[in-house]
């Protein structure tokens, strides 16, 4: 009877602690992870994860969406660090997971909650929290996430609903680290100026064929940016790839994107991403940044636990290895302080060095297409094959310009904006209080300046081709001077160089200085043209020797008008001057 008794008695009170357990689960735990849950349920979450665990969860927003929705985090540790001076203060080091940057790839969300419930329980990476803070953003474009339906990703299985891909204002925010214009964005860097994370983790669902592959990890640094801070890059990324294999993926280190679309026999490329994206950024902070990217023809249920096997594993990870990291991270600091006069890639790019590879694929066929006429490969997900496929990843610098060996100088009509933008980022800068004259400064005038042809993430953007020269100029007061010898460095150089990928120039927000406005009519060109050559024979000269040589100038009536409007005092000097200078000496 006594048996009887406390058996009854345990099951009695079994119900009641799964009673308790919804209040910390997920509608896509509930649901078998066939669905997710709209963002009250993240809003519900955060609220309930700290009510659960007040000495080990606090809710924040840190931002609102333009469409007014809270942007949420929960900070996660049981230092009792839960603001960022706290943190620093106690040298723990940050890891920031941020889940639905592509609102329609969602699995970073449920996957999140379900790994931070099991940790805070003790069920996995037992002591992580004990030696770092979790700041763990559950949907970073909240107003994608809520534009909510059915397909909003045709090429992915699960859930049965999503979000939207870009934000309300139709920014792609995996495009917007740089540029930072949208108010999700702002808030980001904000929070990230503010934590400082050692490791950021961005958590997607990749697209394109089918394949047997499960899930990709990439690691930066680890062919880019500061060279030592590499090996701690690489050793996140092999660490975290060996867990989860112990687990059952198959990780690939590459994105797993054809070469060529939809051919699988092109093989893949691995390559840097621009500081545009997450992992171009975070490496010119001196900072890790890890992308999962998990495979869009795998259903839902598997995608979430192949990311919260990633998501356990890197708080793993930092937990074991942080604090050497951290040493390694703030060595890259002080080595970025010292770029001065050295050569600093700005590009990067993947060699013709190509080695094959075994890939598990599907049997598959190439036919011509009656609908679209090009060729479409068919998979068969019933016959697994094995690919052999060339692979391409050796990785080495391609751009490279040396870092100024003072900083560089924003002319005082430029700098509202280009401060703006630094201040985004926390980057340091001061500004001048005095006008200087005839100060040695190096100018970029463009041989060429082409703008896109279309709108790209809301801009036009321009490339340039020429390069940096000597010239003394004068300087006014309310410059900006921004020094190199700071930690981000890099990043100073990826914004304010002009033939960086990213750099401000490249996004269009000095357009006005390449855009021809004051102007000479034919008929007083044609003056100006006898005048000069009359004046001066070697004008004359060169001007028939340029006609006699270049046909292309020789056809053209506006090029052999401007050989002479160039050459006279109303042509305006600034017209393709980029407006911001280098300088070896500090002002």
């Amino acid at each position: 009877m006594i048996r009887s008794a406390l058996l009854l008695a345990l099951l009695a009170a079994a119900p009641l602690t799964h009673a308790a357990a919804p209040d910390l689960t997920t509608v896509s735990e509930r649901s078998g992870f066939q669905a997710t849950g709209r963002y009250d349920e993240v809003v519900k979450l955060c609220a309930a994860f700290a009510k659960a665990y007040p000495k080990e969860v606090k809710c924040v927003e840190f931002g609102r969406t333009p469409e007014d929705r809270p942007m949420l985090a929960l900070i996660a540790t049981r230092t009792g660090a839960f603001t960022a001076q706290a943190a620093s203060k106690k040298g723990l080091p940050v890891t920031l997971i941020q889940g639905g940057i592509h609102a329609g790839e969602i699995d970073g969300k449920d996957a999140g909650f379900l790994a931070l419930r099991e940790v805070l329980e003790n069920r996995l990476a037992k002591g992580a929290l004990d030696k770092q803070v979790l700041v763990f953003v559950p949907v970073f474009n909240v107003d994608g996430h809520e534009r909510f339906q059915q397909w909003n990703r045709p090429n992915q299985r699960g859930p049965v609903e999503m979000g939207w891909r870009t934000t309300a204002q139709n920014f792609n925010l995996n495009r917007d680290y740089v540029k930072a214009d949208a108010p999700e964005m702002q808030a980001m860097l904000a929070l990230v100026n503010a934590w400082d994370p050692l490791t950021y983790v961005d958590l997607h669902v990749t697209d394109g064929a089918k394949f047997q592959h499960d899930v990709s990890i990439q690691v930066e640094p680890v062919n880019s940016a500061d060279p030592e801070l590499r090996k701690a890059g690489l050793a996140l990324r092999d660490k975290v790839i060996a867990d989860i294999t112990k687990q059952g993926s198959t990780p690939q280190s590459y994105y797993m994107s054809f070469a060529k679309t939809d051919d699988p026999q092109s093989g893949f490329v691995d390559a840097v991403s621009d500081p545009r994206f997450s992992t171009g950024y975070f490496p010119l902070r001196n900072r890790m940044a890890m992308l999962v990217e998990t495979h869009s023809w795998k259903d839902y249920p598997t995608r979430v636990r192949i990311t919260h096997n990633s998501v356990i594993s890197v708080l793993e990870q930092v937990a074991k290895n942080g604090k050497q990291w951290q040493v390694a991270a703030a060595a890259a600091d002080a080595r970025a302080a010292r770029l001065a006069g050295t050569p600093v890639a700005l590009t990067y790019k993947t060699t013709d060095k190509t080695k094959m590879v075994d890939f598990n694929g599907y049997e598959y066929t190439r036919t011509p297409s009656d609908v679209s006429g090009i060729l479409m490969t068919r998979y068969d997900e019933s016959r697994p094959q094995v690919w052999r496929v060339p692979l391409r990843e050796e990785i080495v610098a391609d751009l490279e310009v040396a870092a100024p060996r003072a900083g560089y100088i924003v002319p005082a009509a430029h700098a509202a904006m280009v401060a703006a933008k630094l201040k985004q980022h926390a980057i340091e800068f001061r500004k001048l209080d005095k006008a200087l004259d005839r100060v040695d400064t190096e100018t970029f005038r463009a041989d060429k300046a082409t703008f896109g042809t279309k709108s790209f993430e809301s801009h036009q953007r321009l490339t340039v081709e020429g390069s940096w020269k000597l010239e003394p100029r004068s300087v006014g007061k309310g410059a900006l001077f921004v020094p190199i010898a700071q930690p981000k460095a890099r990043l100073v150089m990826a914004m304010l160089e002009p033939q960086a990928p990213d750099s401000l120039l490249a996004w269009g927000m000095f357009n006005n200085a390449f855009e021809p406005k004051e102007y000479m009519e034919e008929y007083v060109a044609e003056e100006v043209a006898r005048e000069q050559m009359a004046a001066d024979p070697a004008v004359a000269a060169e001007f028939k020797r340029r006609v006699e040589s270049d046909p292309a100038f020789a056809k053209s009536a506006h090029a052999r008008l401007e050989f002479f409007a160039r050459r006279h005092a109303s042509w305006d000097e600034r017209l393709n001057l980029y407006p911001v200078m280098r300088t070896n000496v500090a002002p």
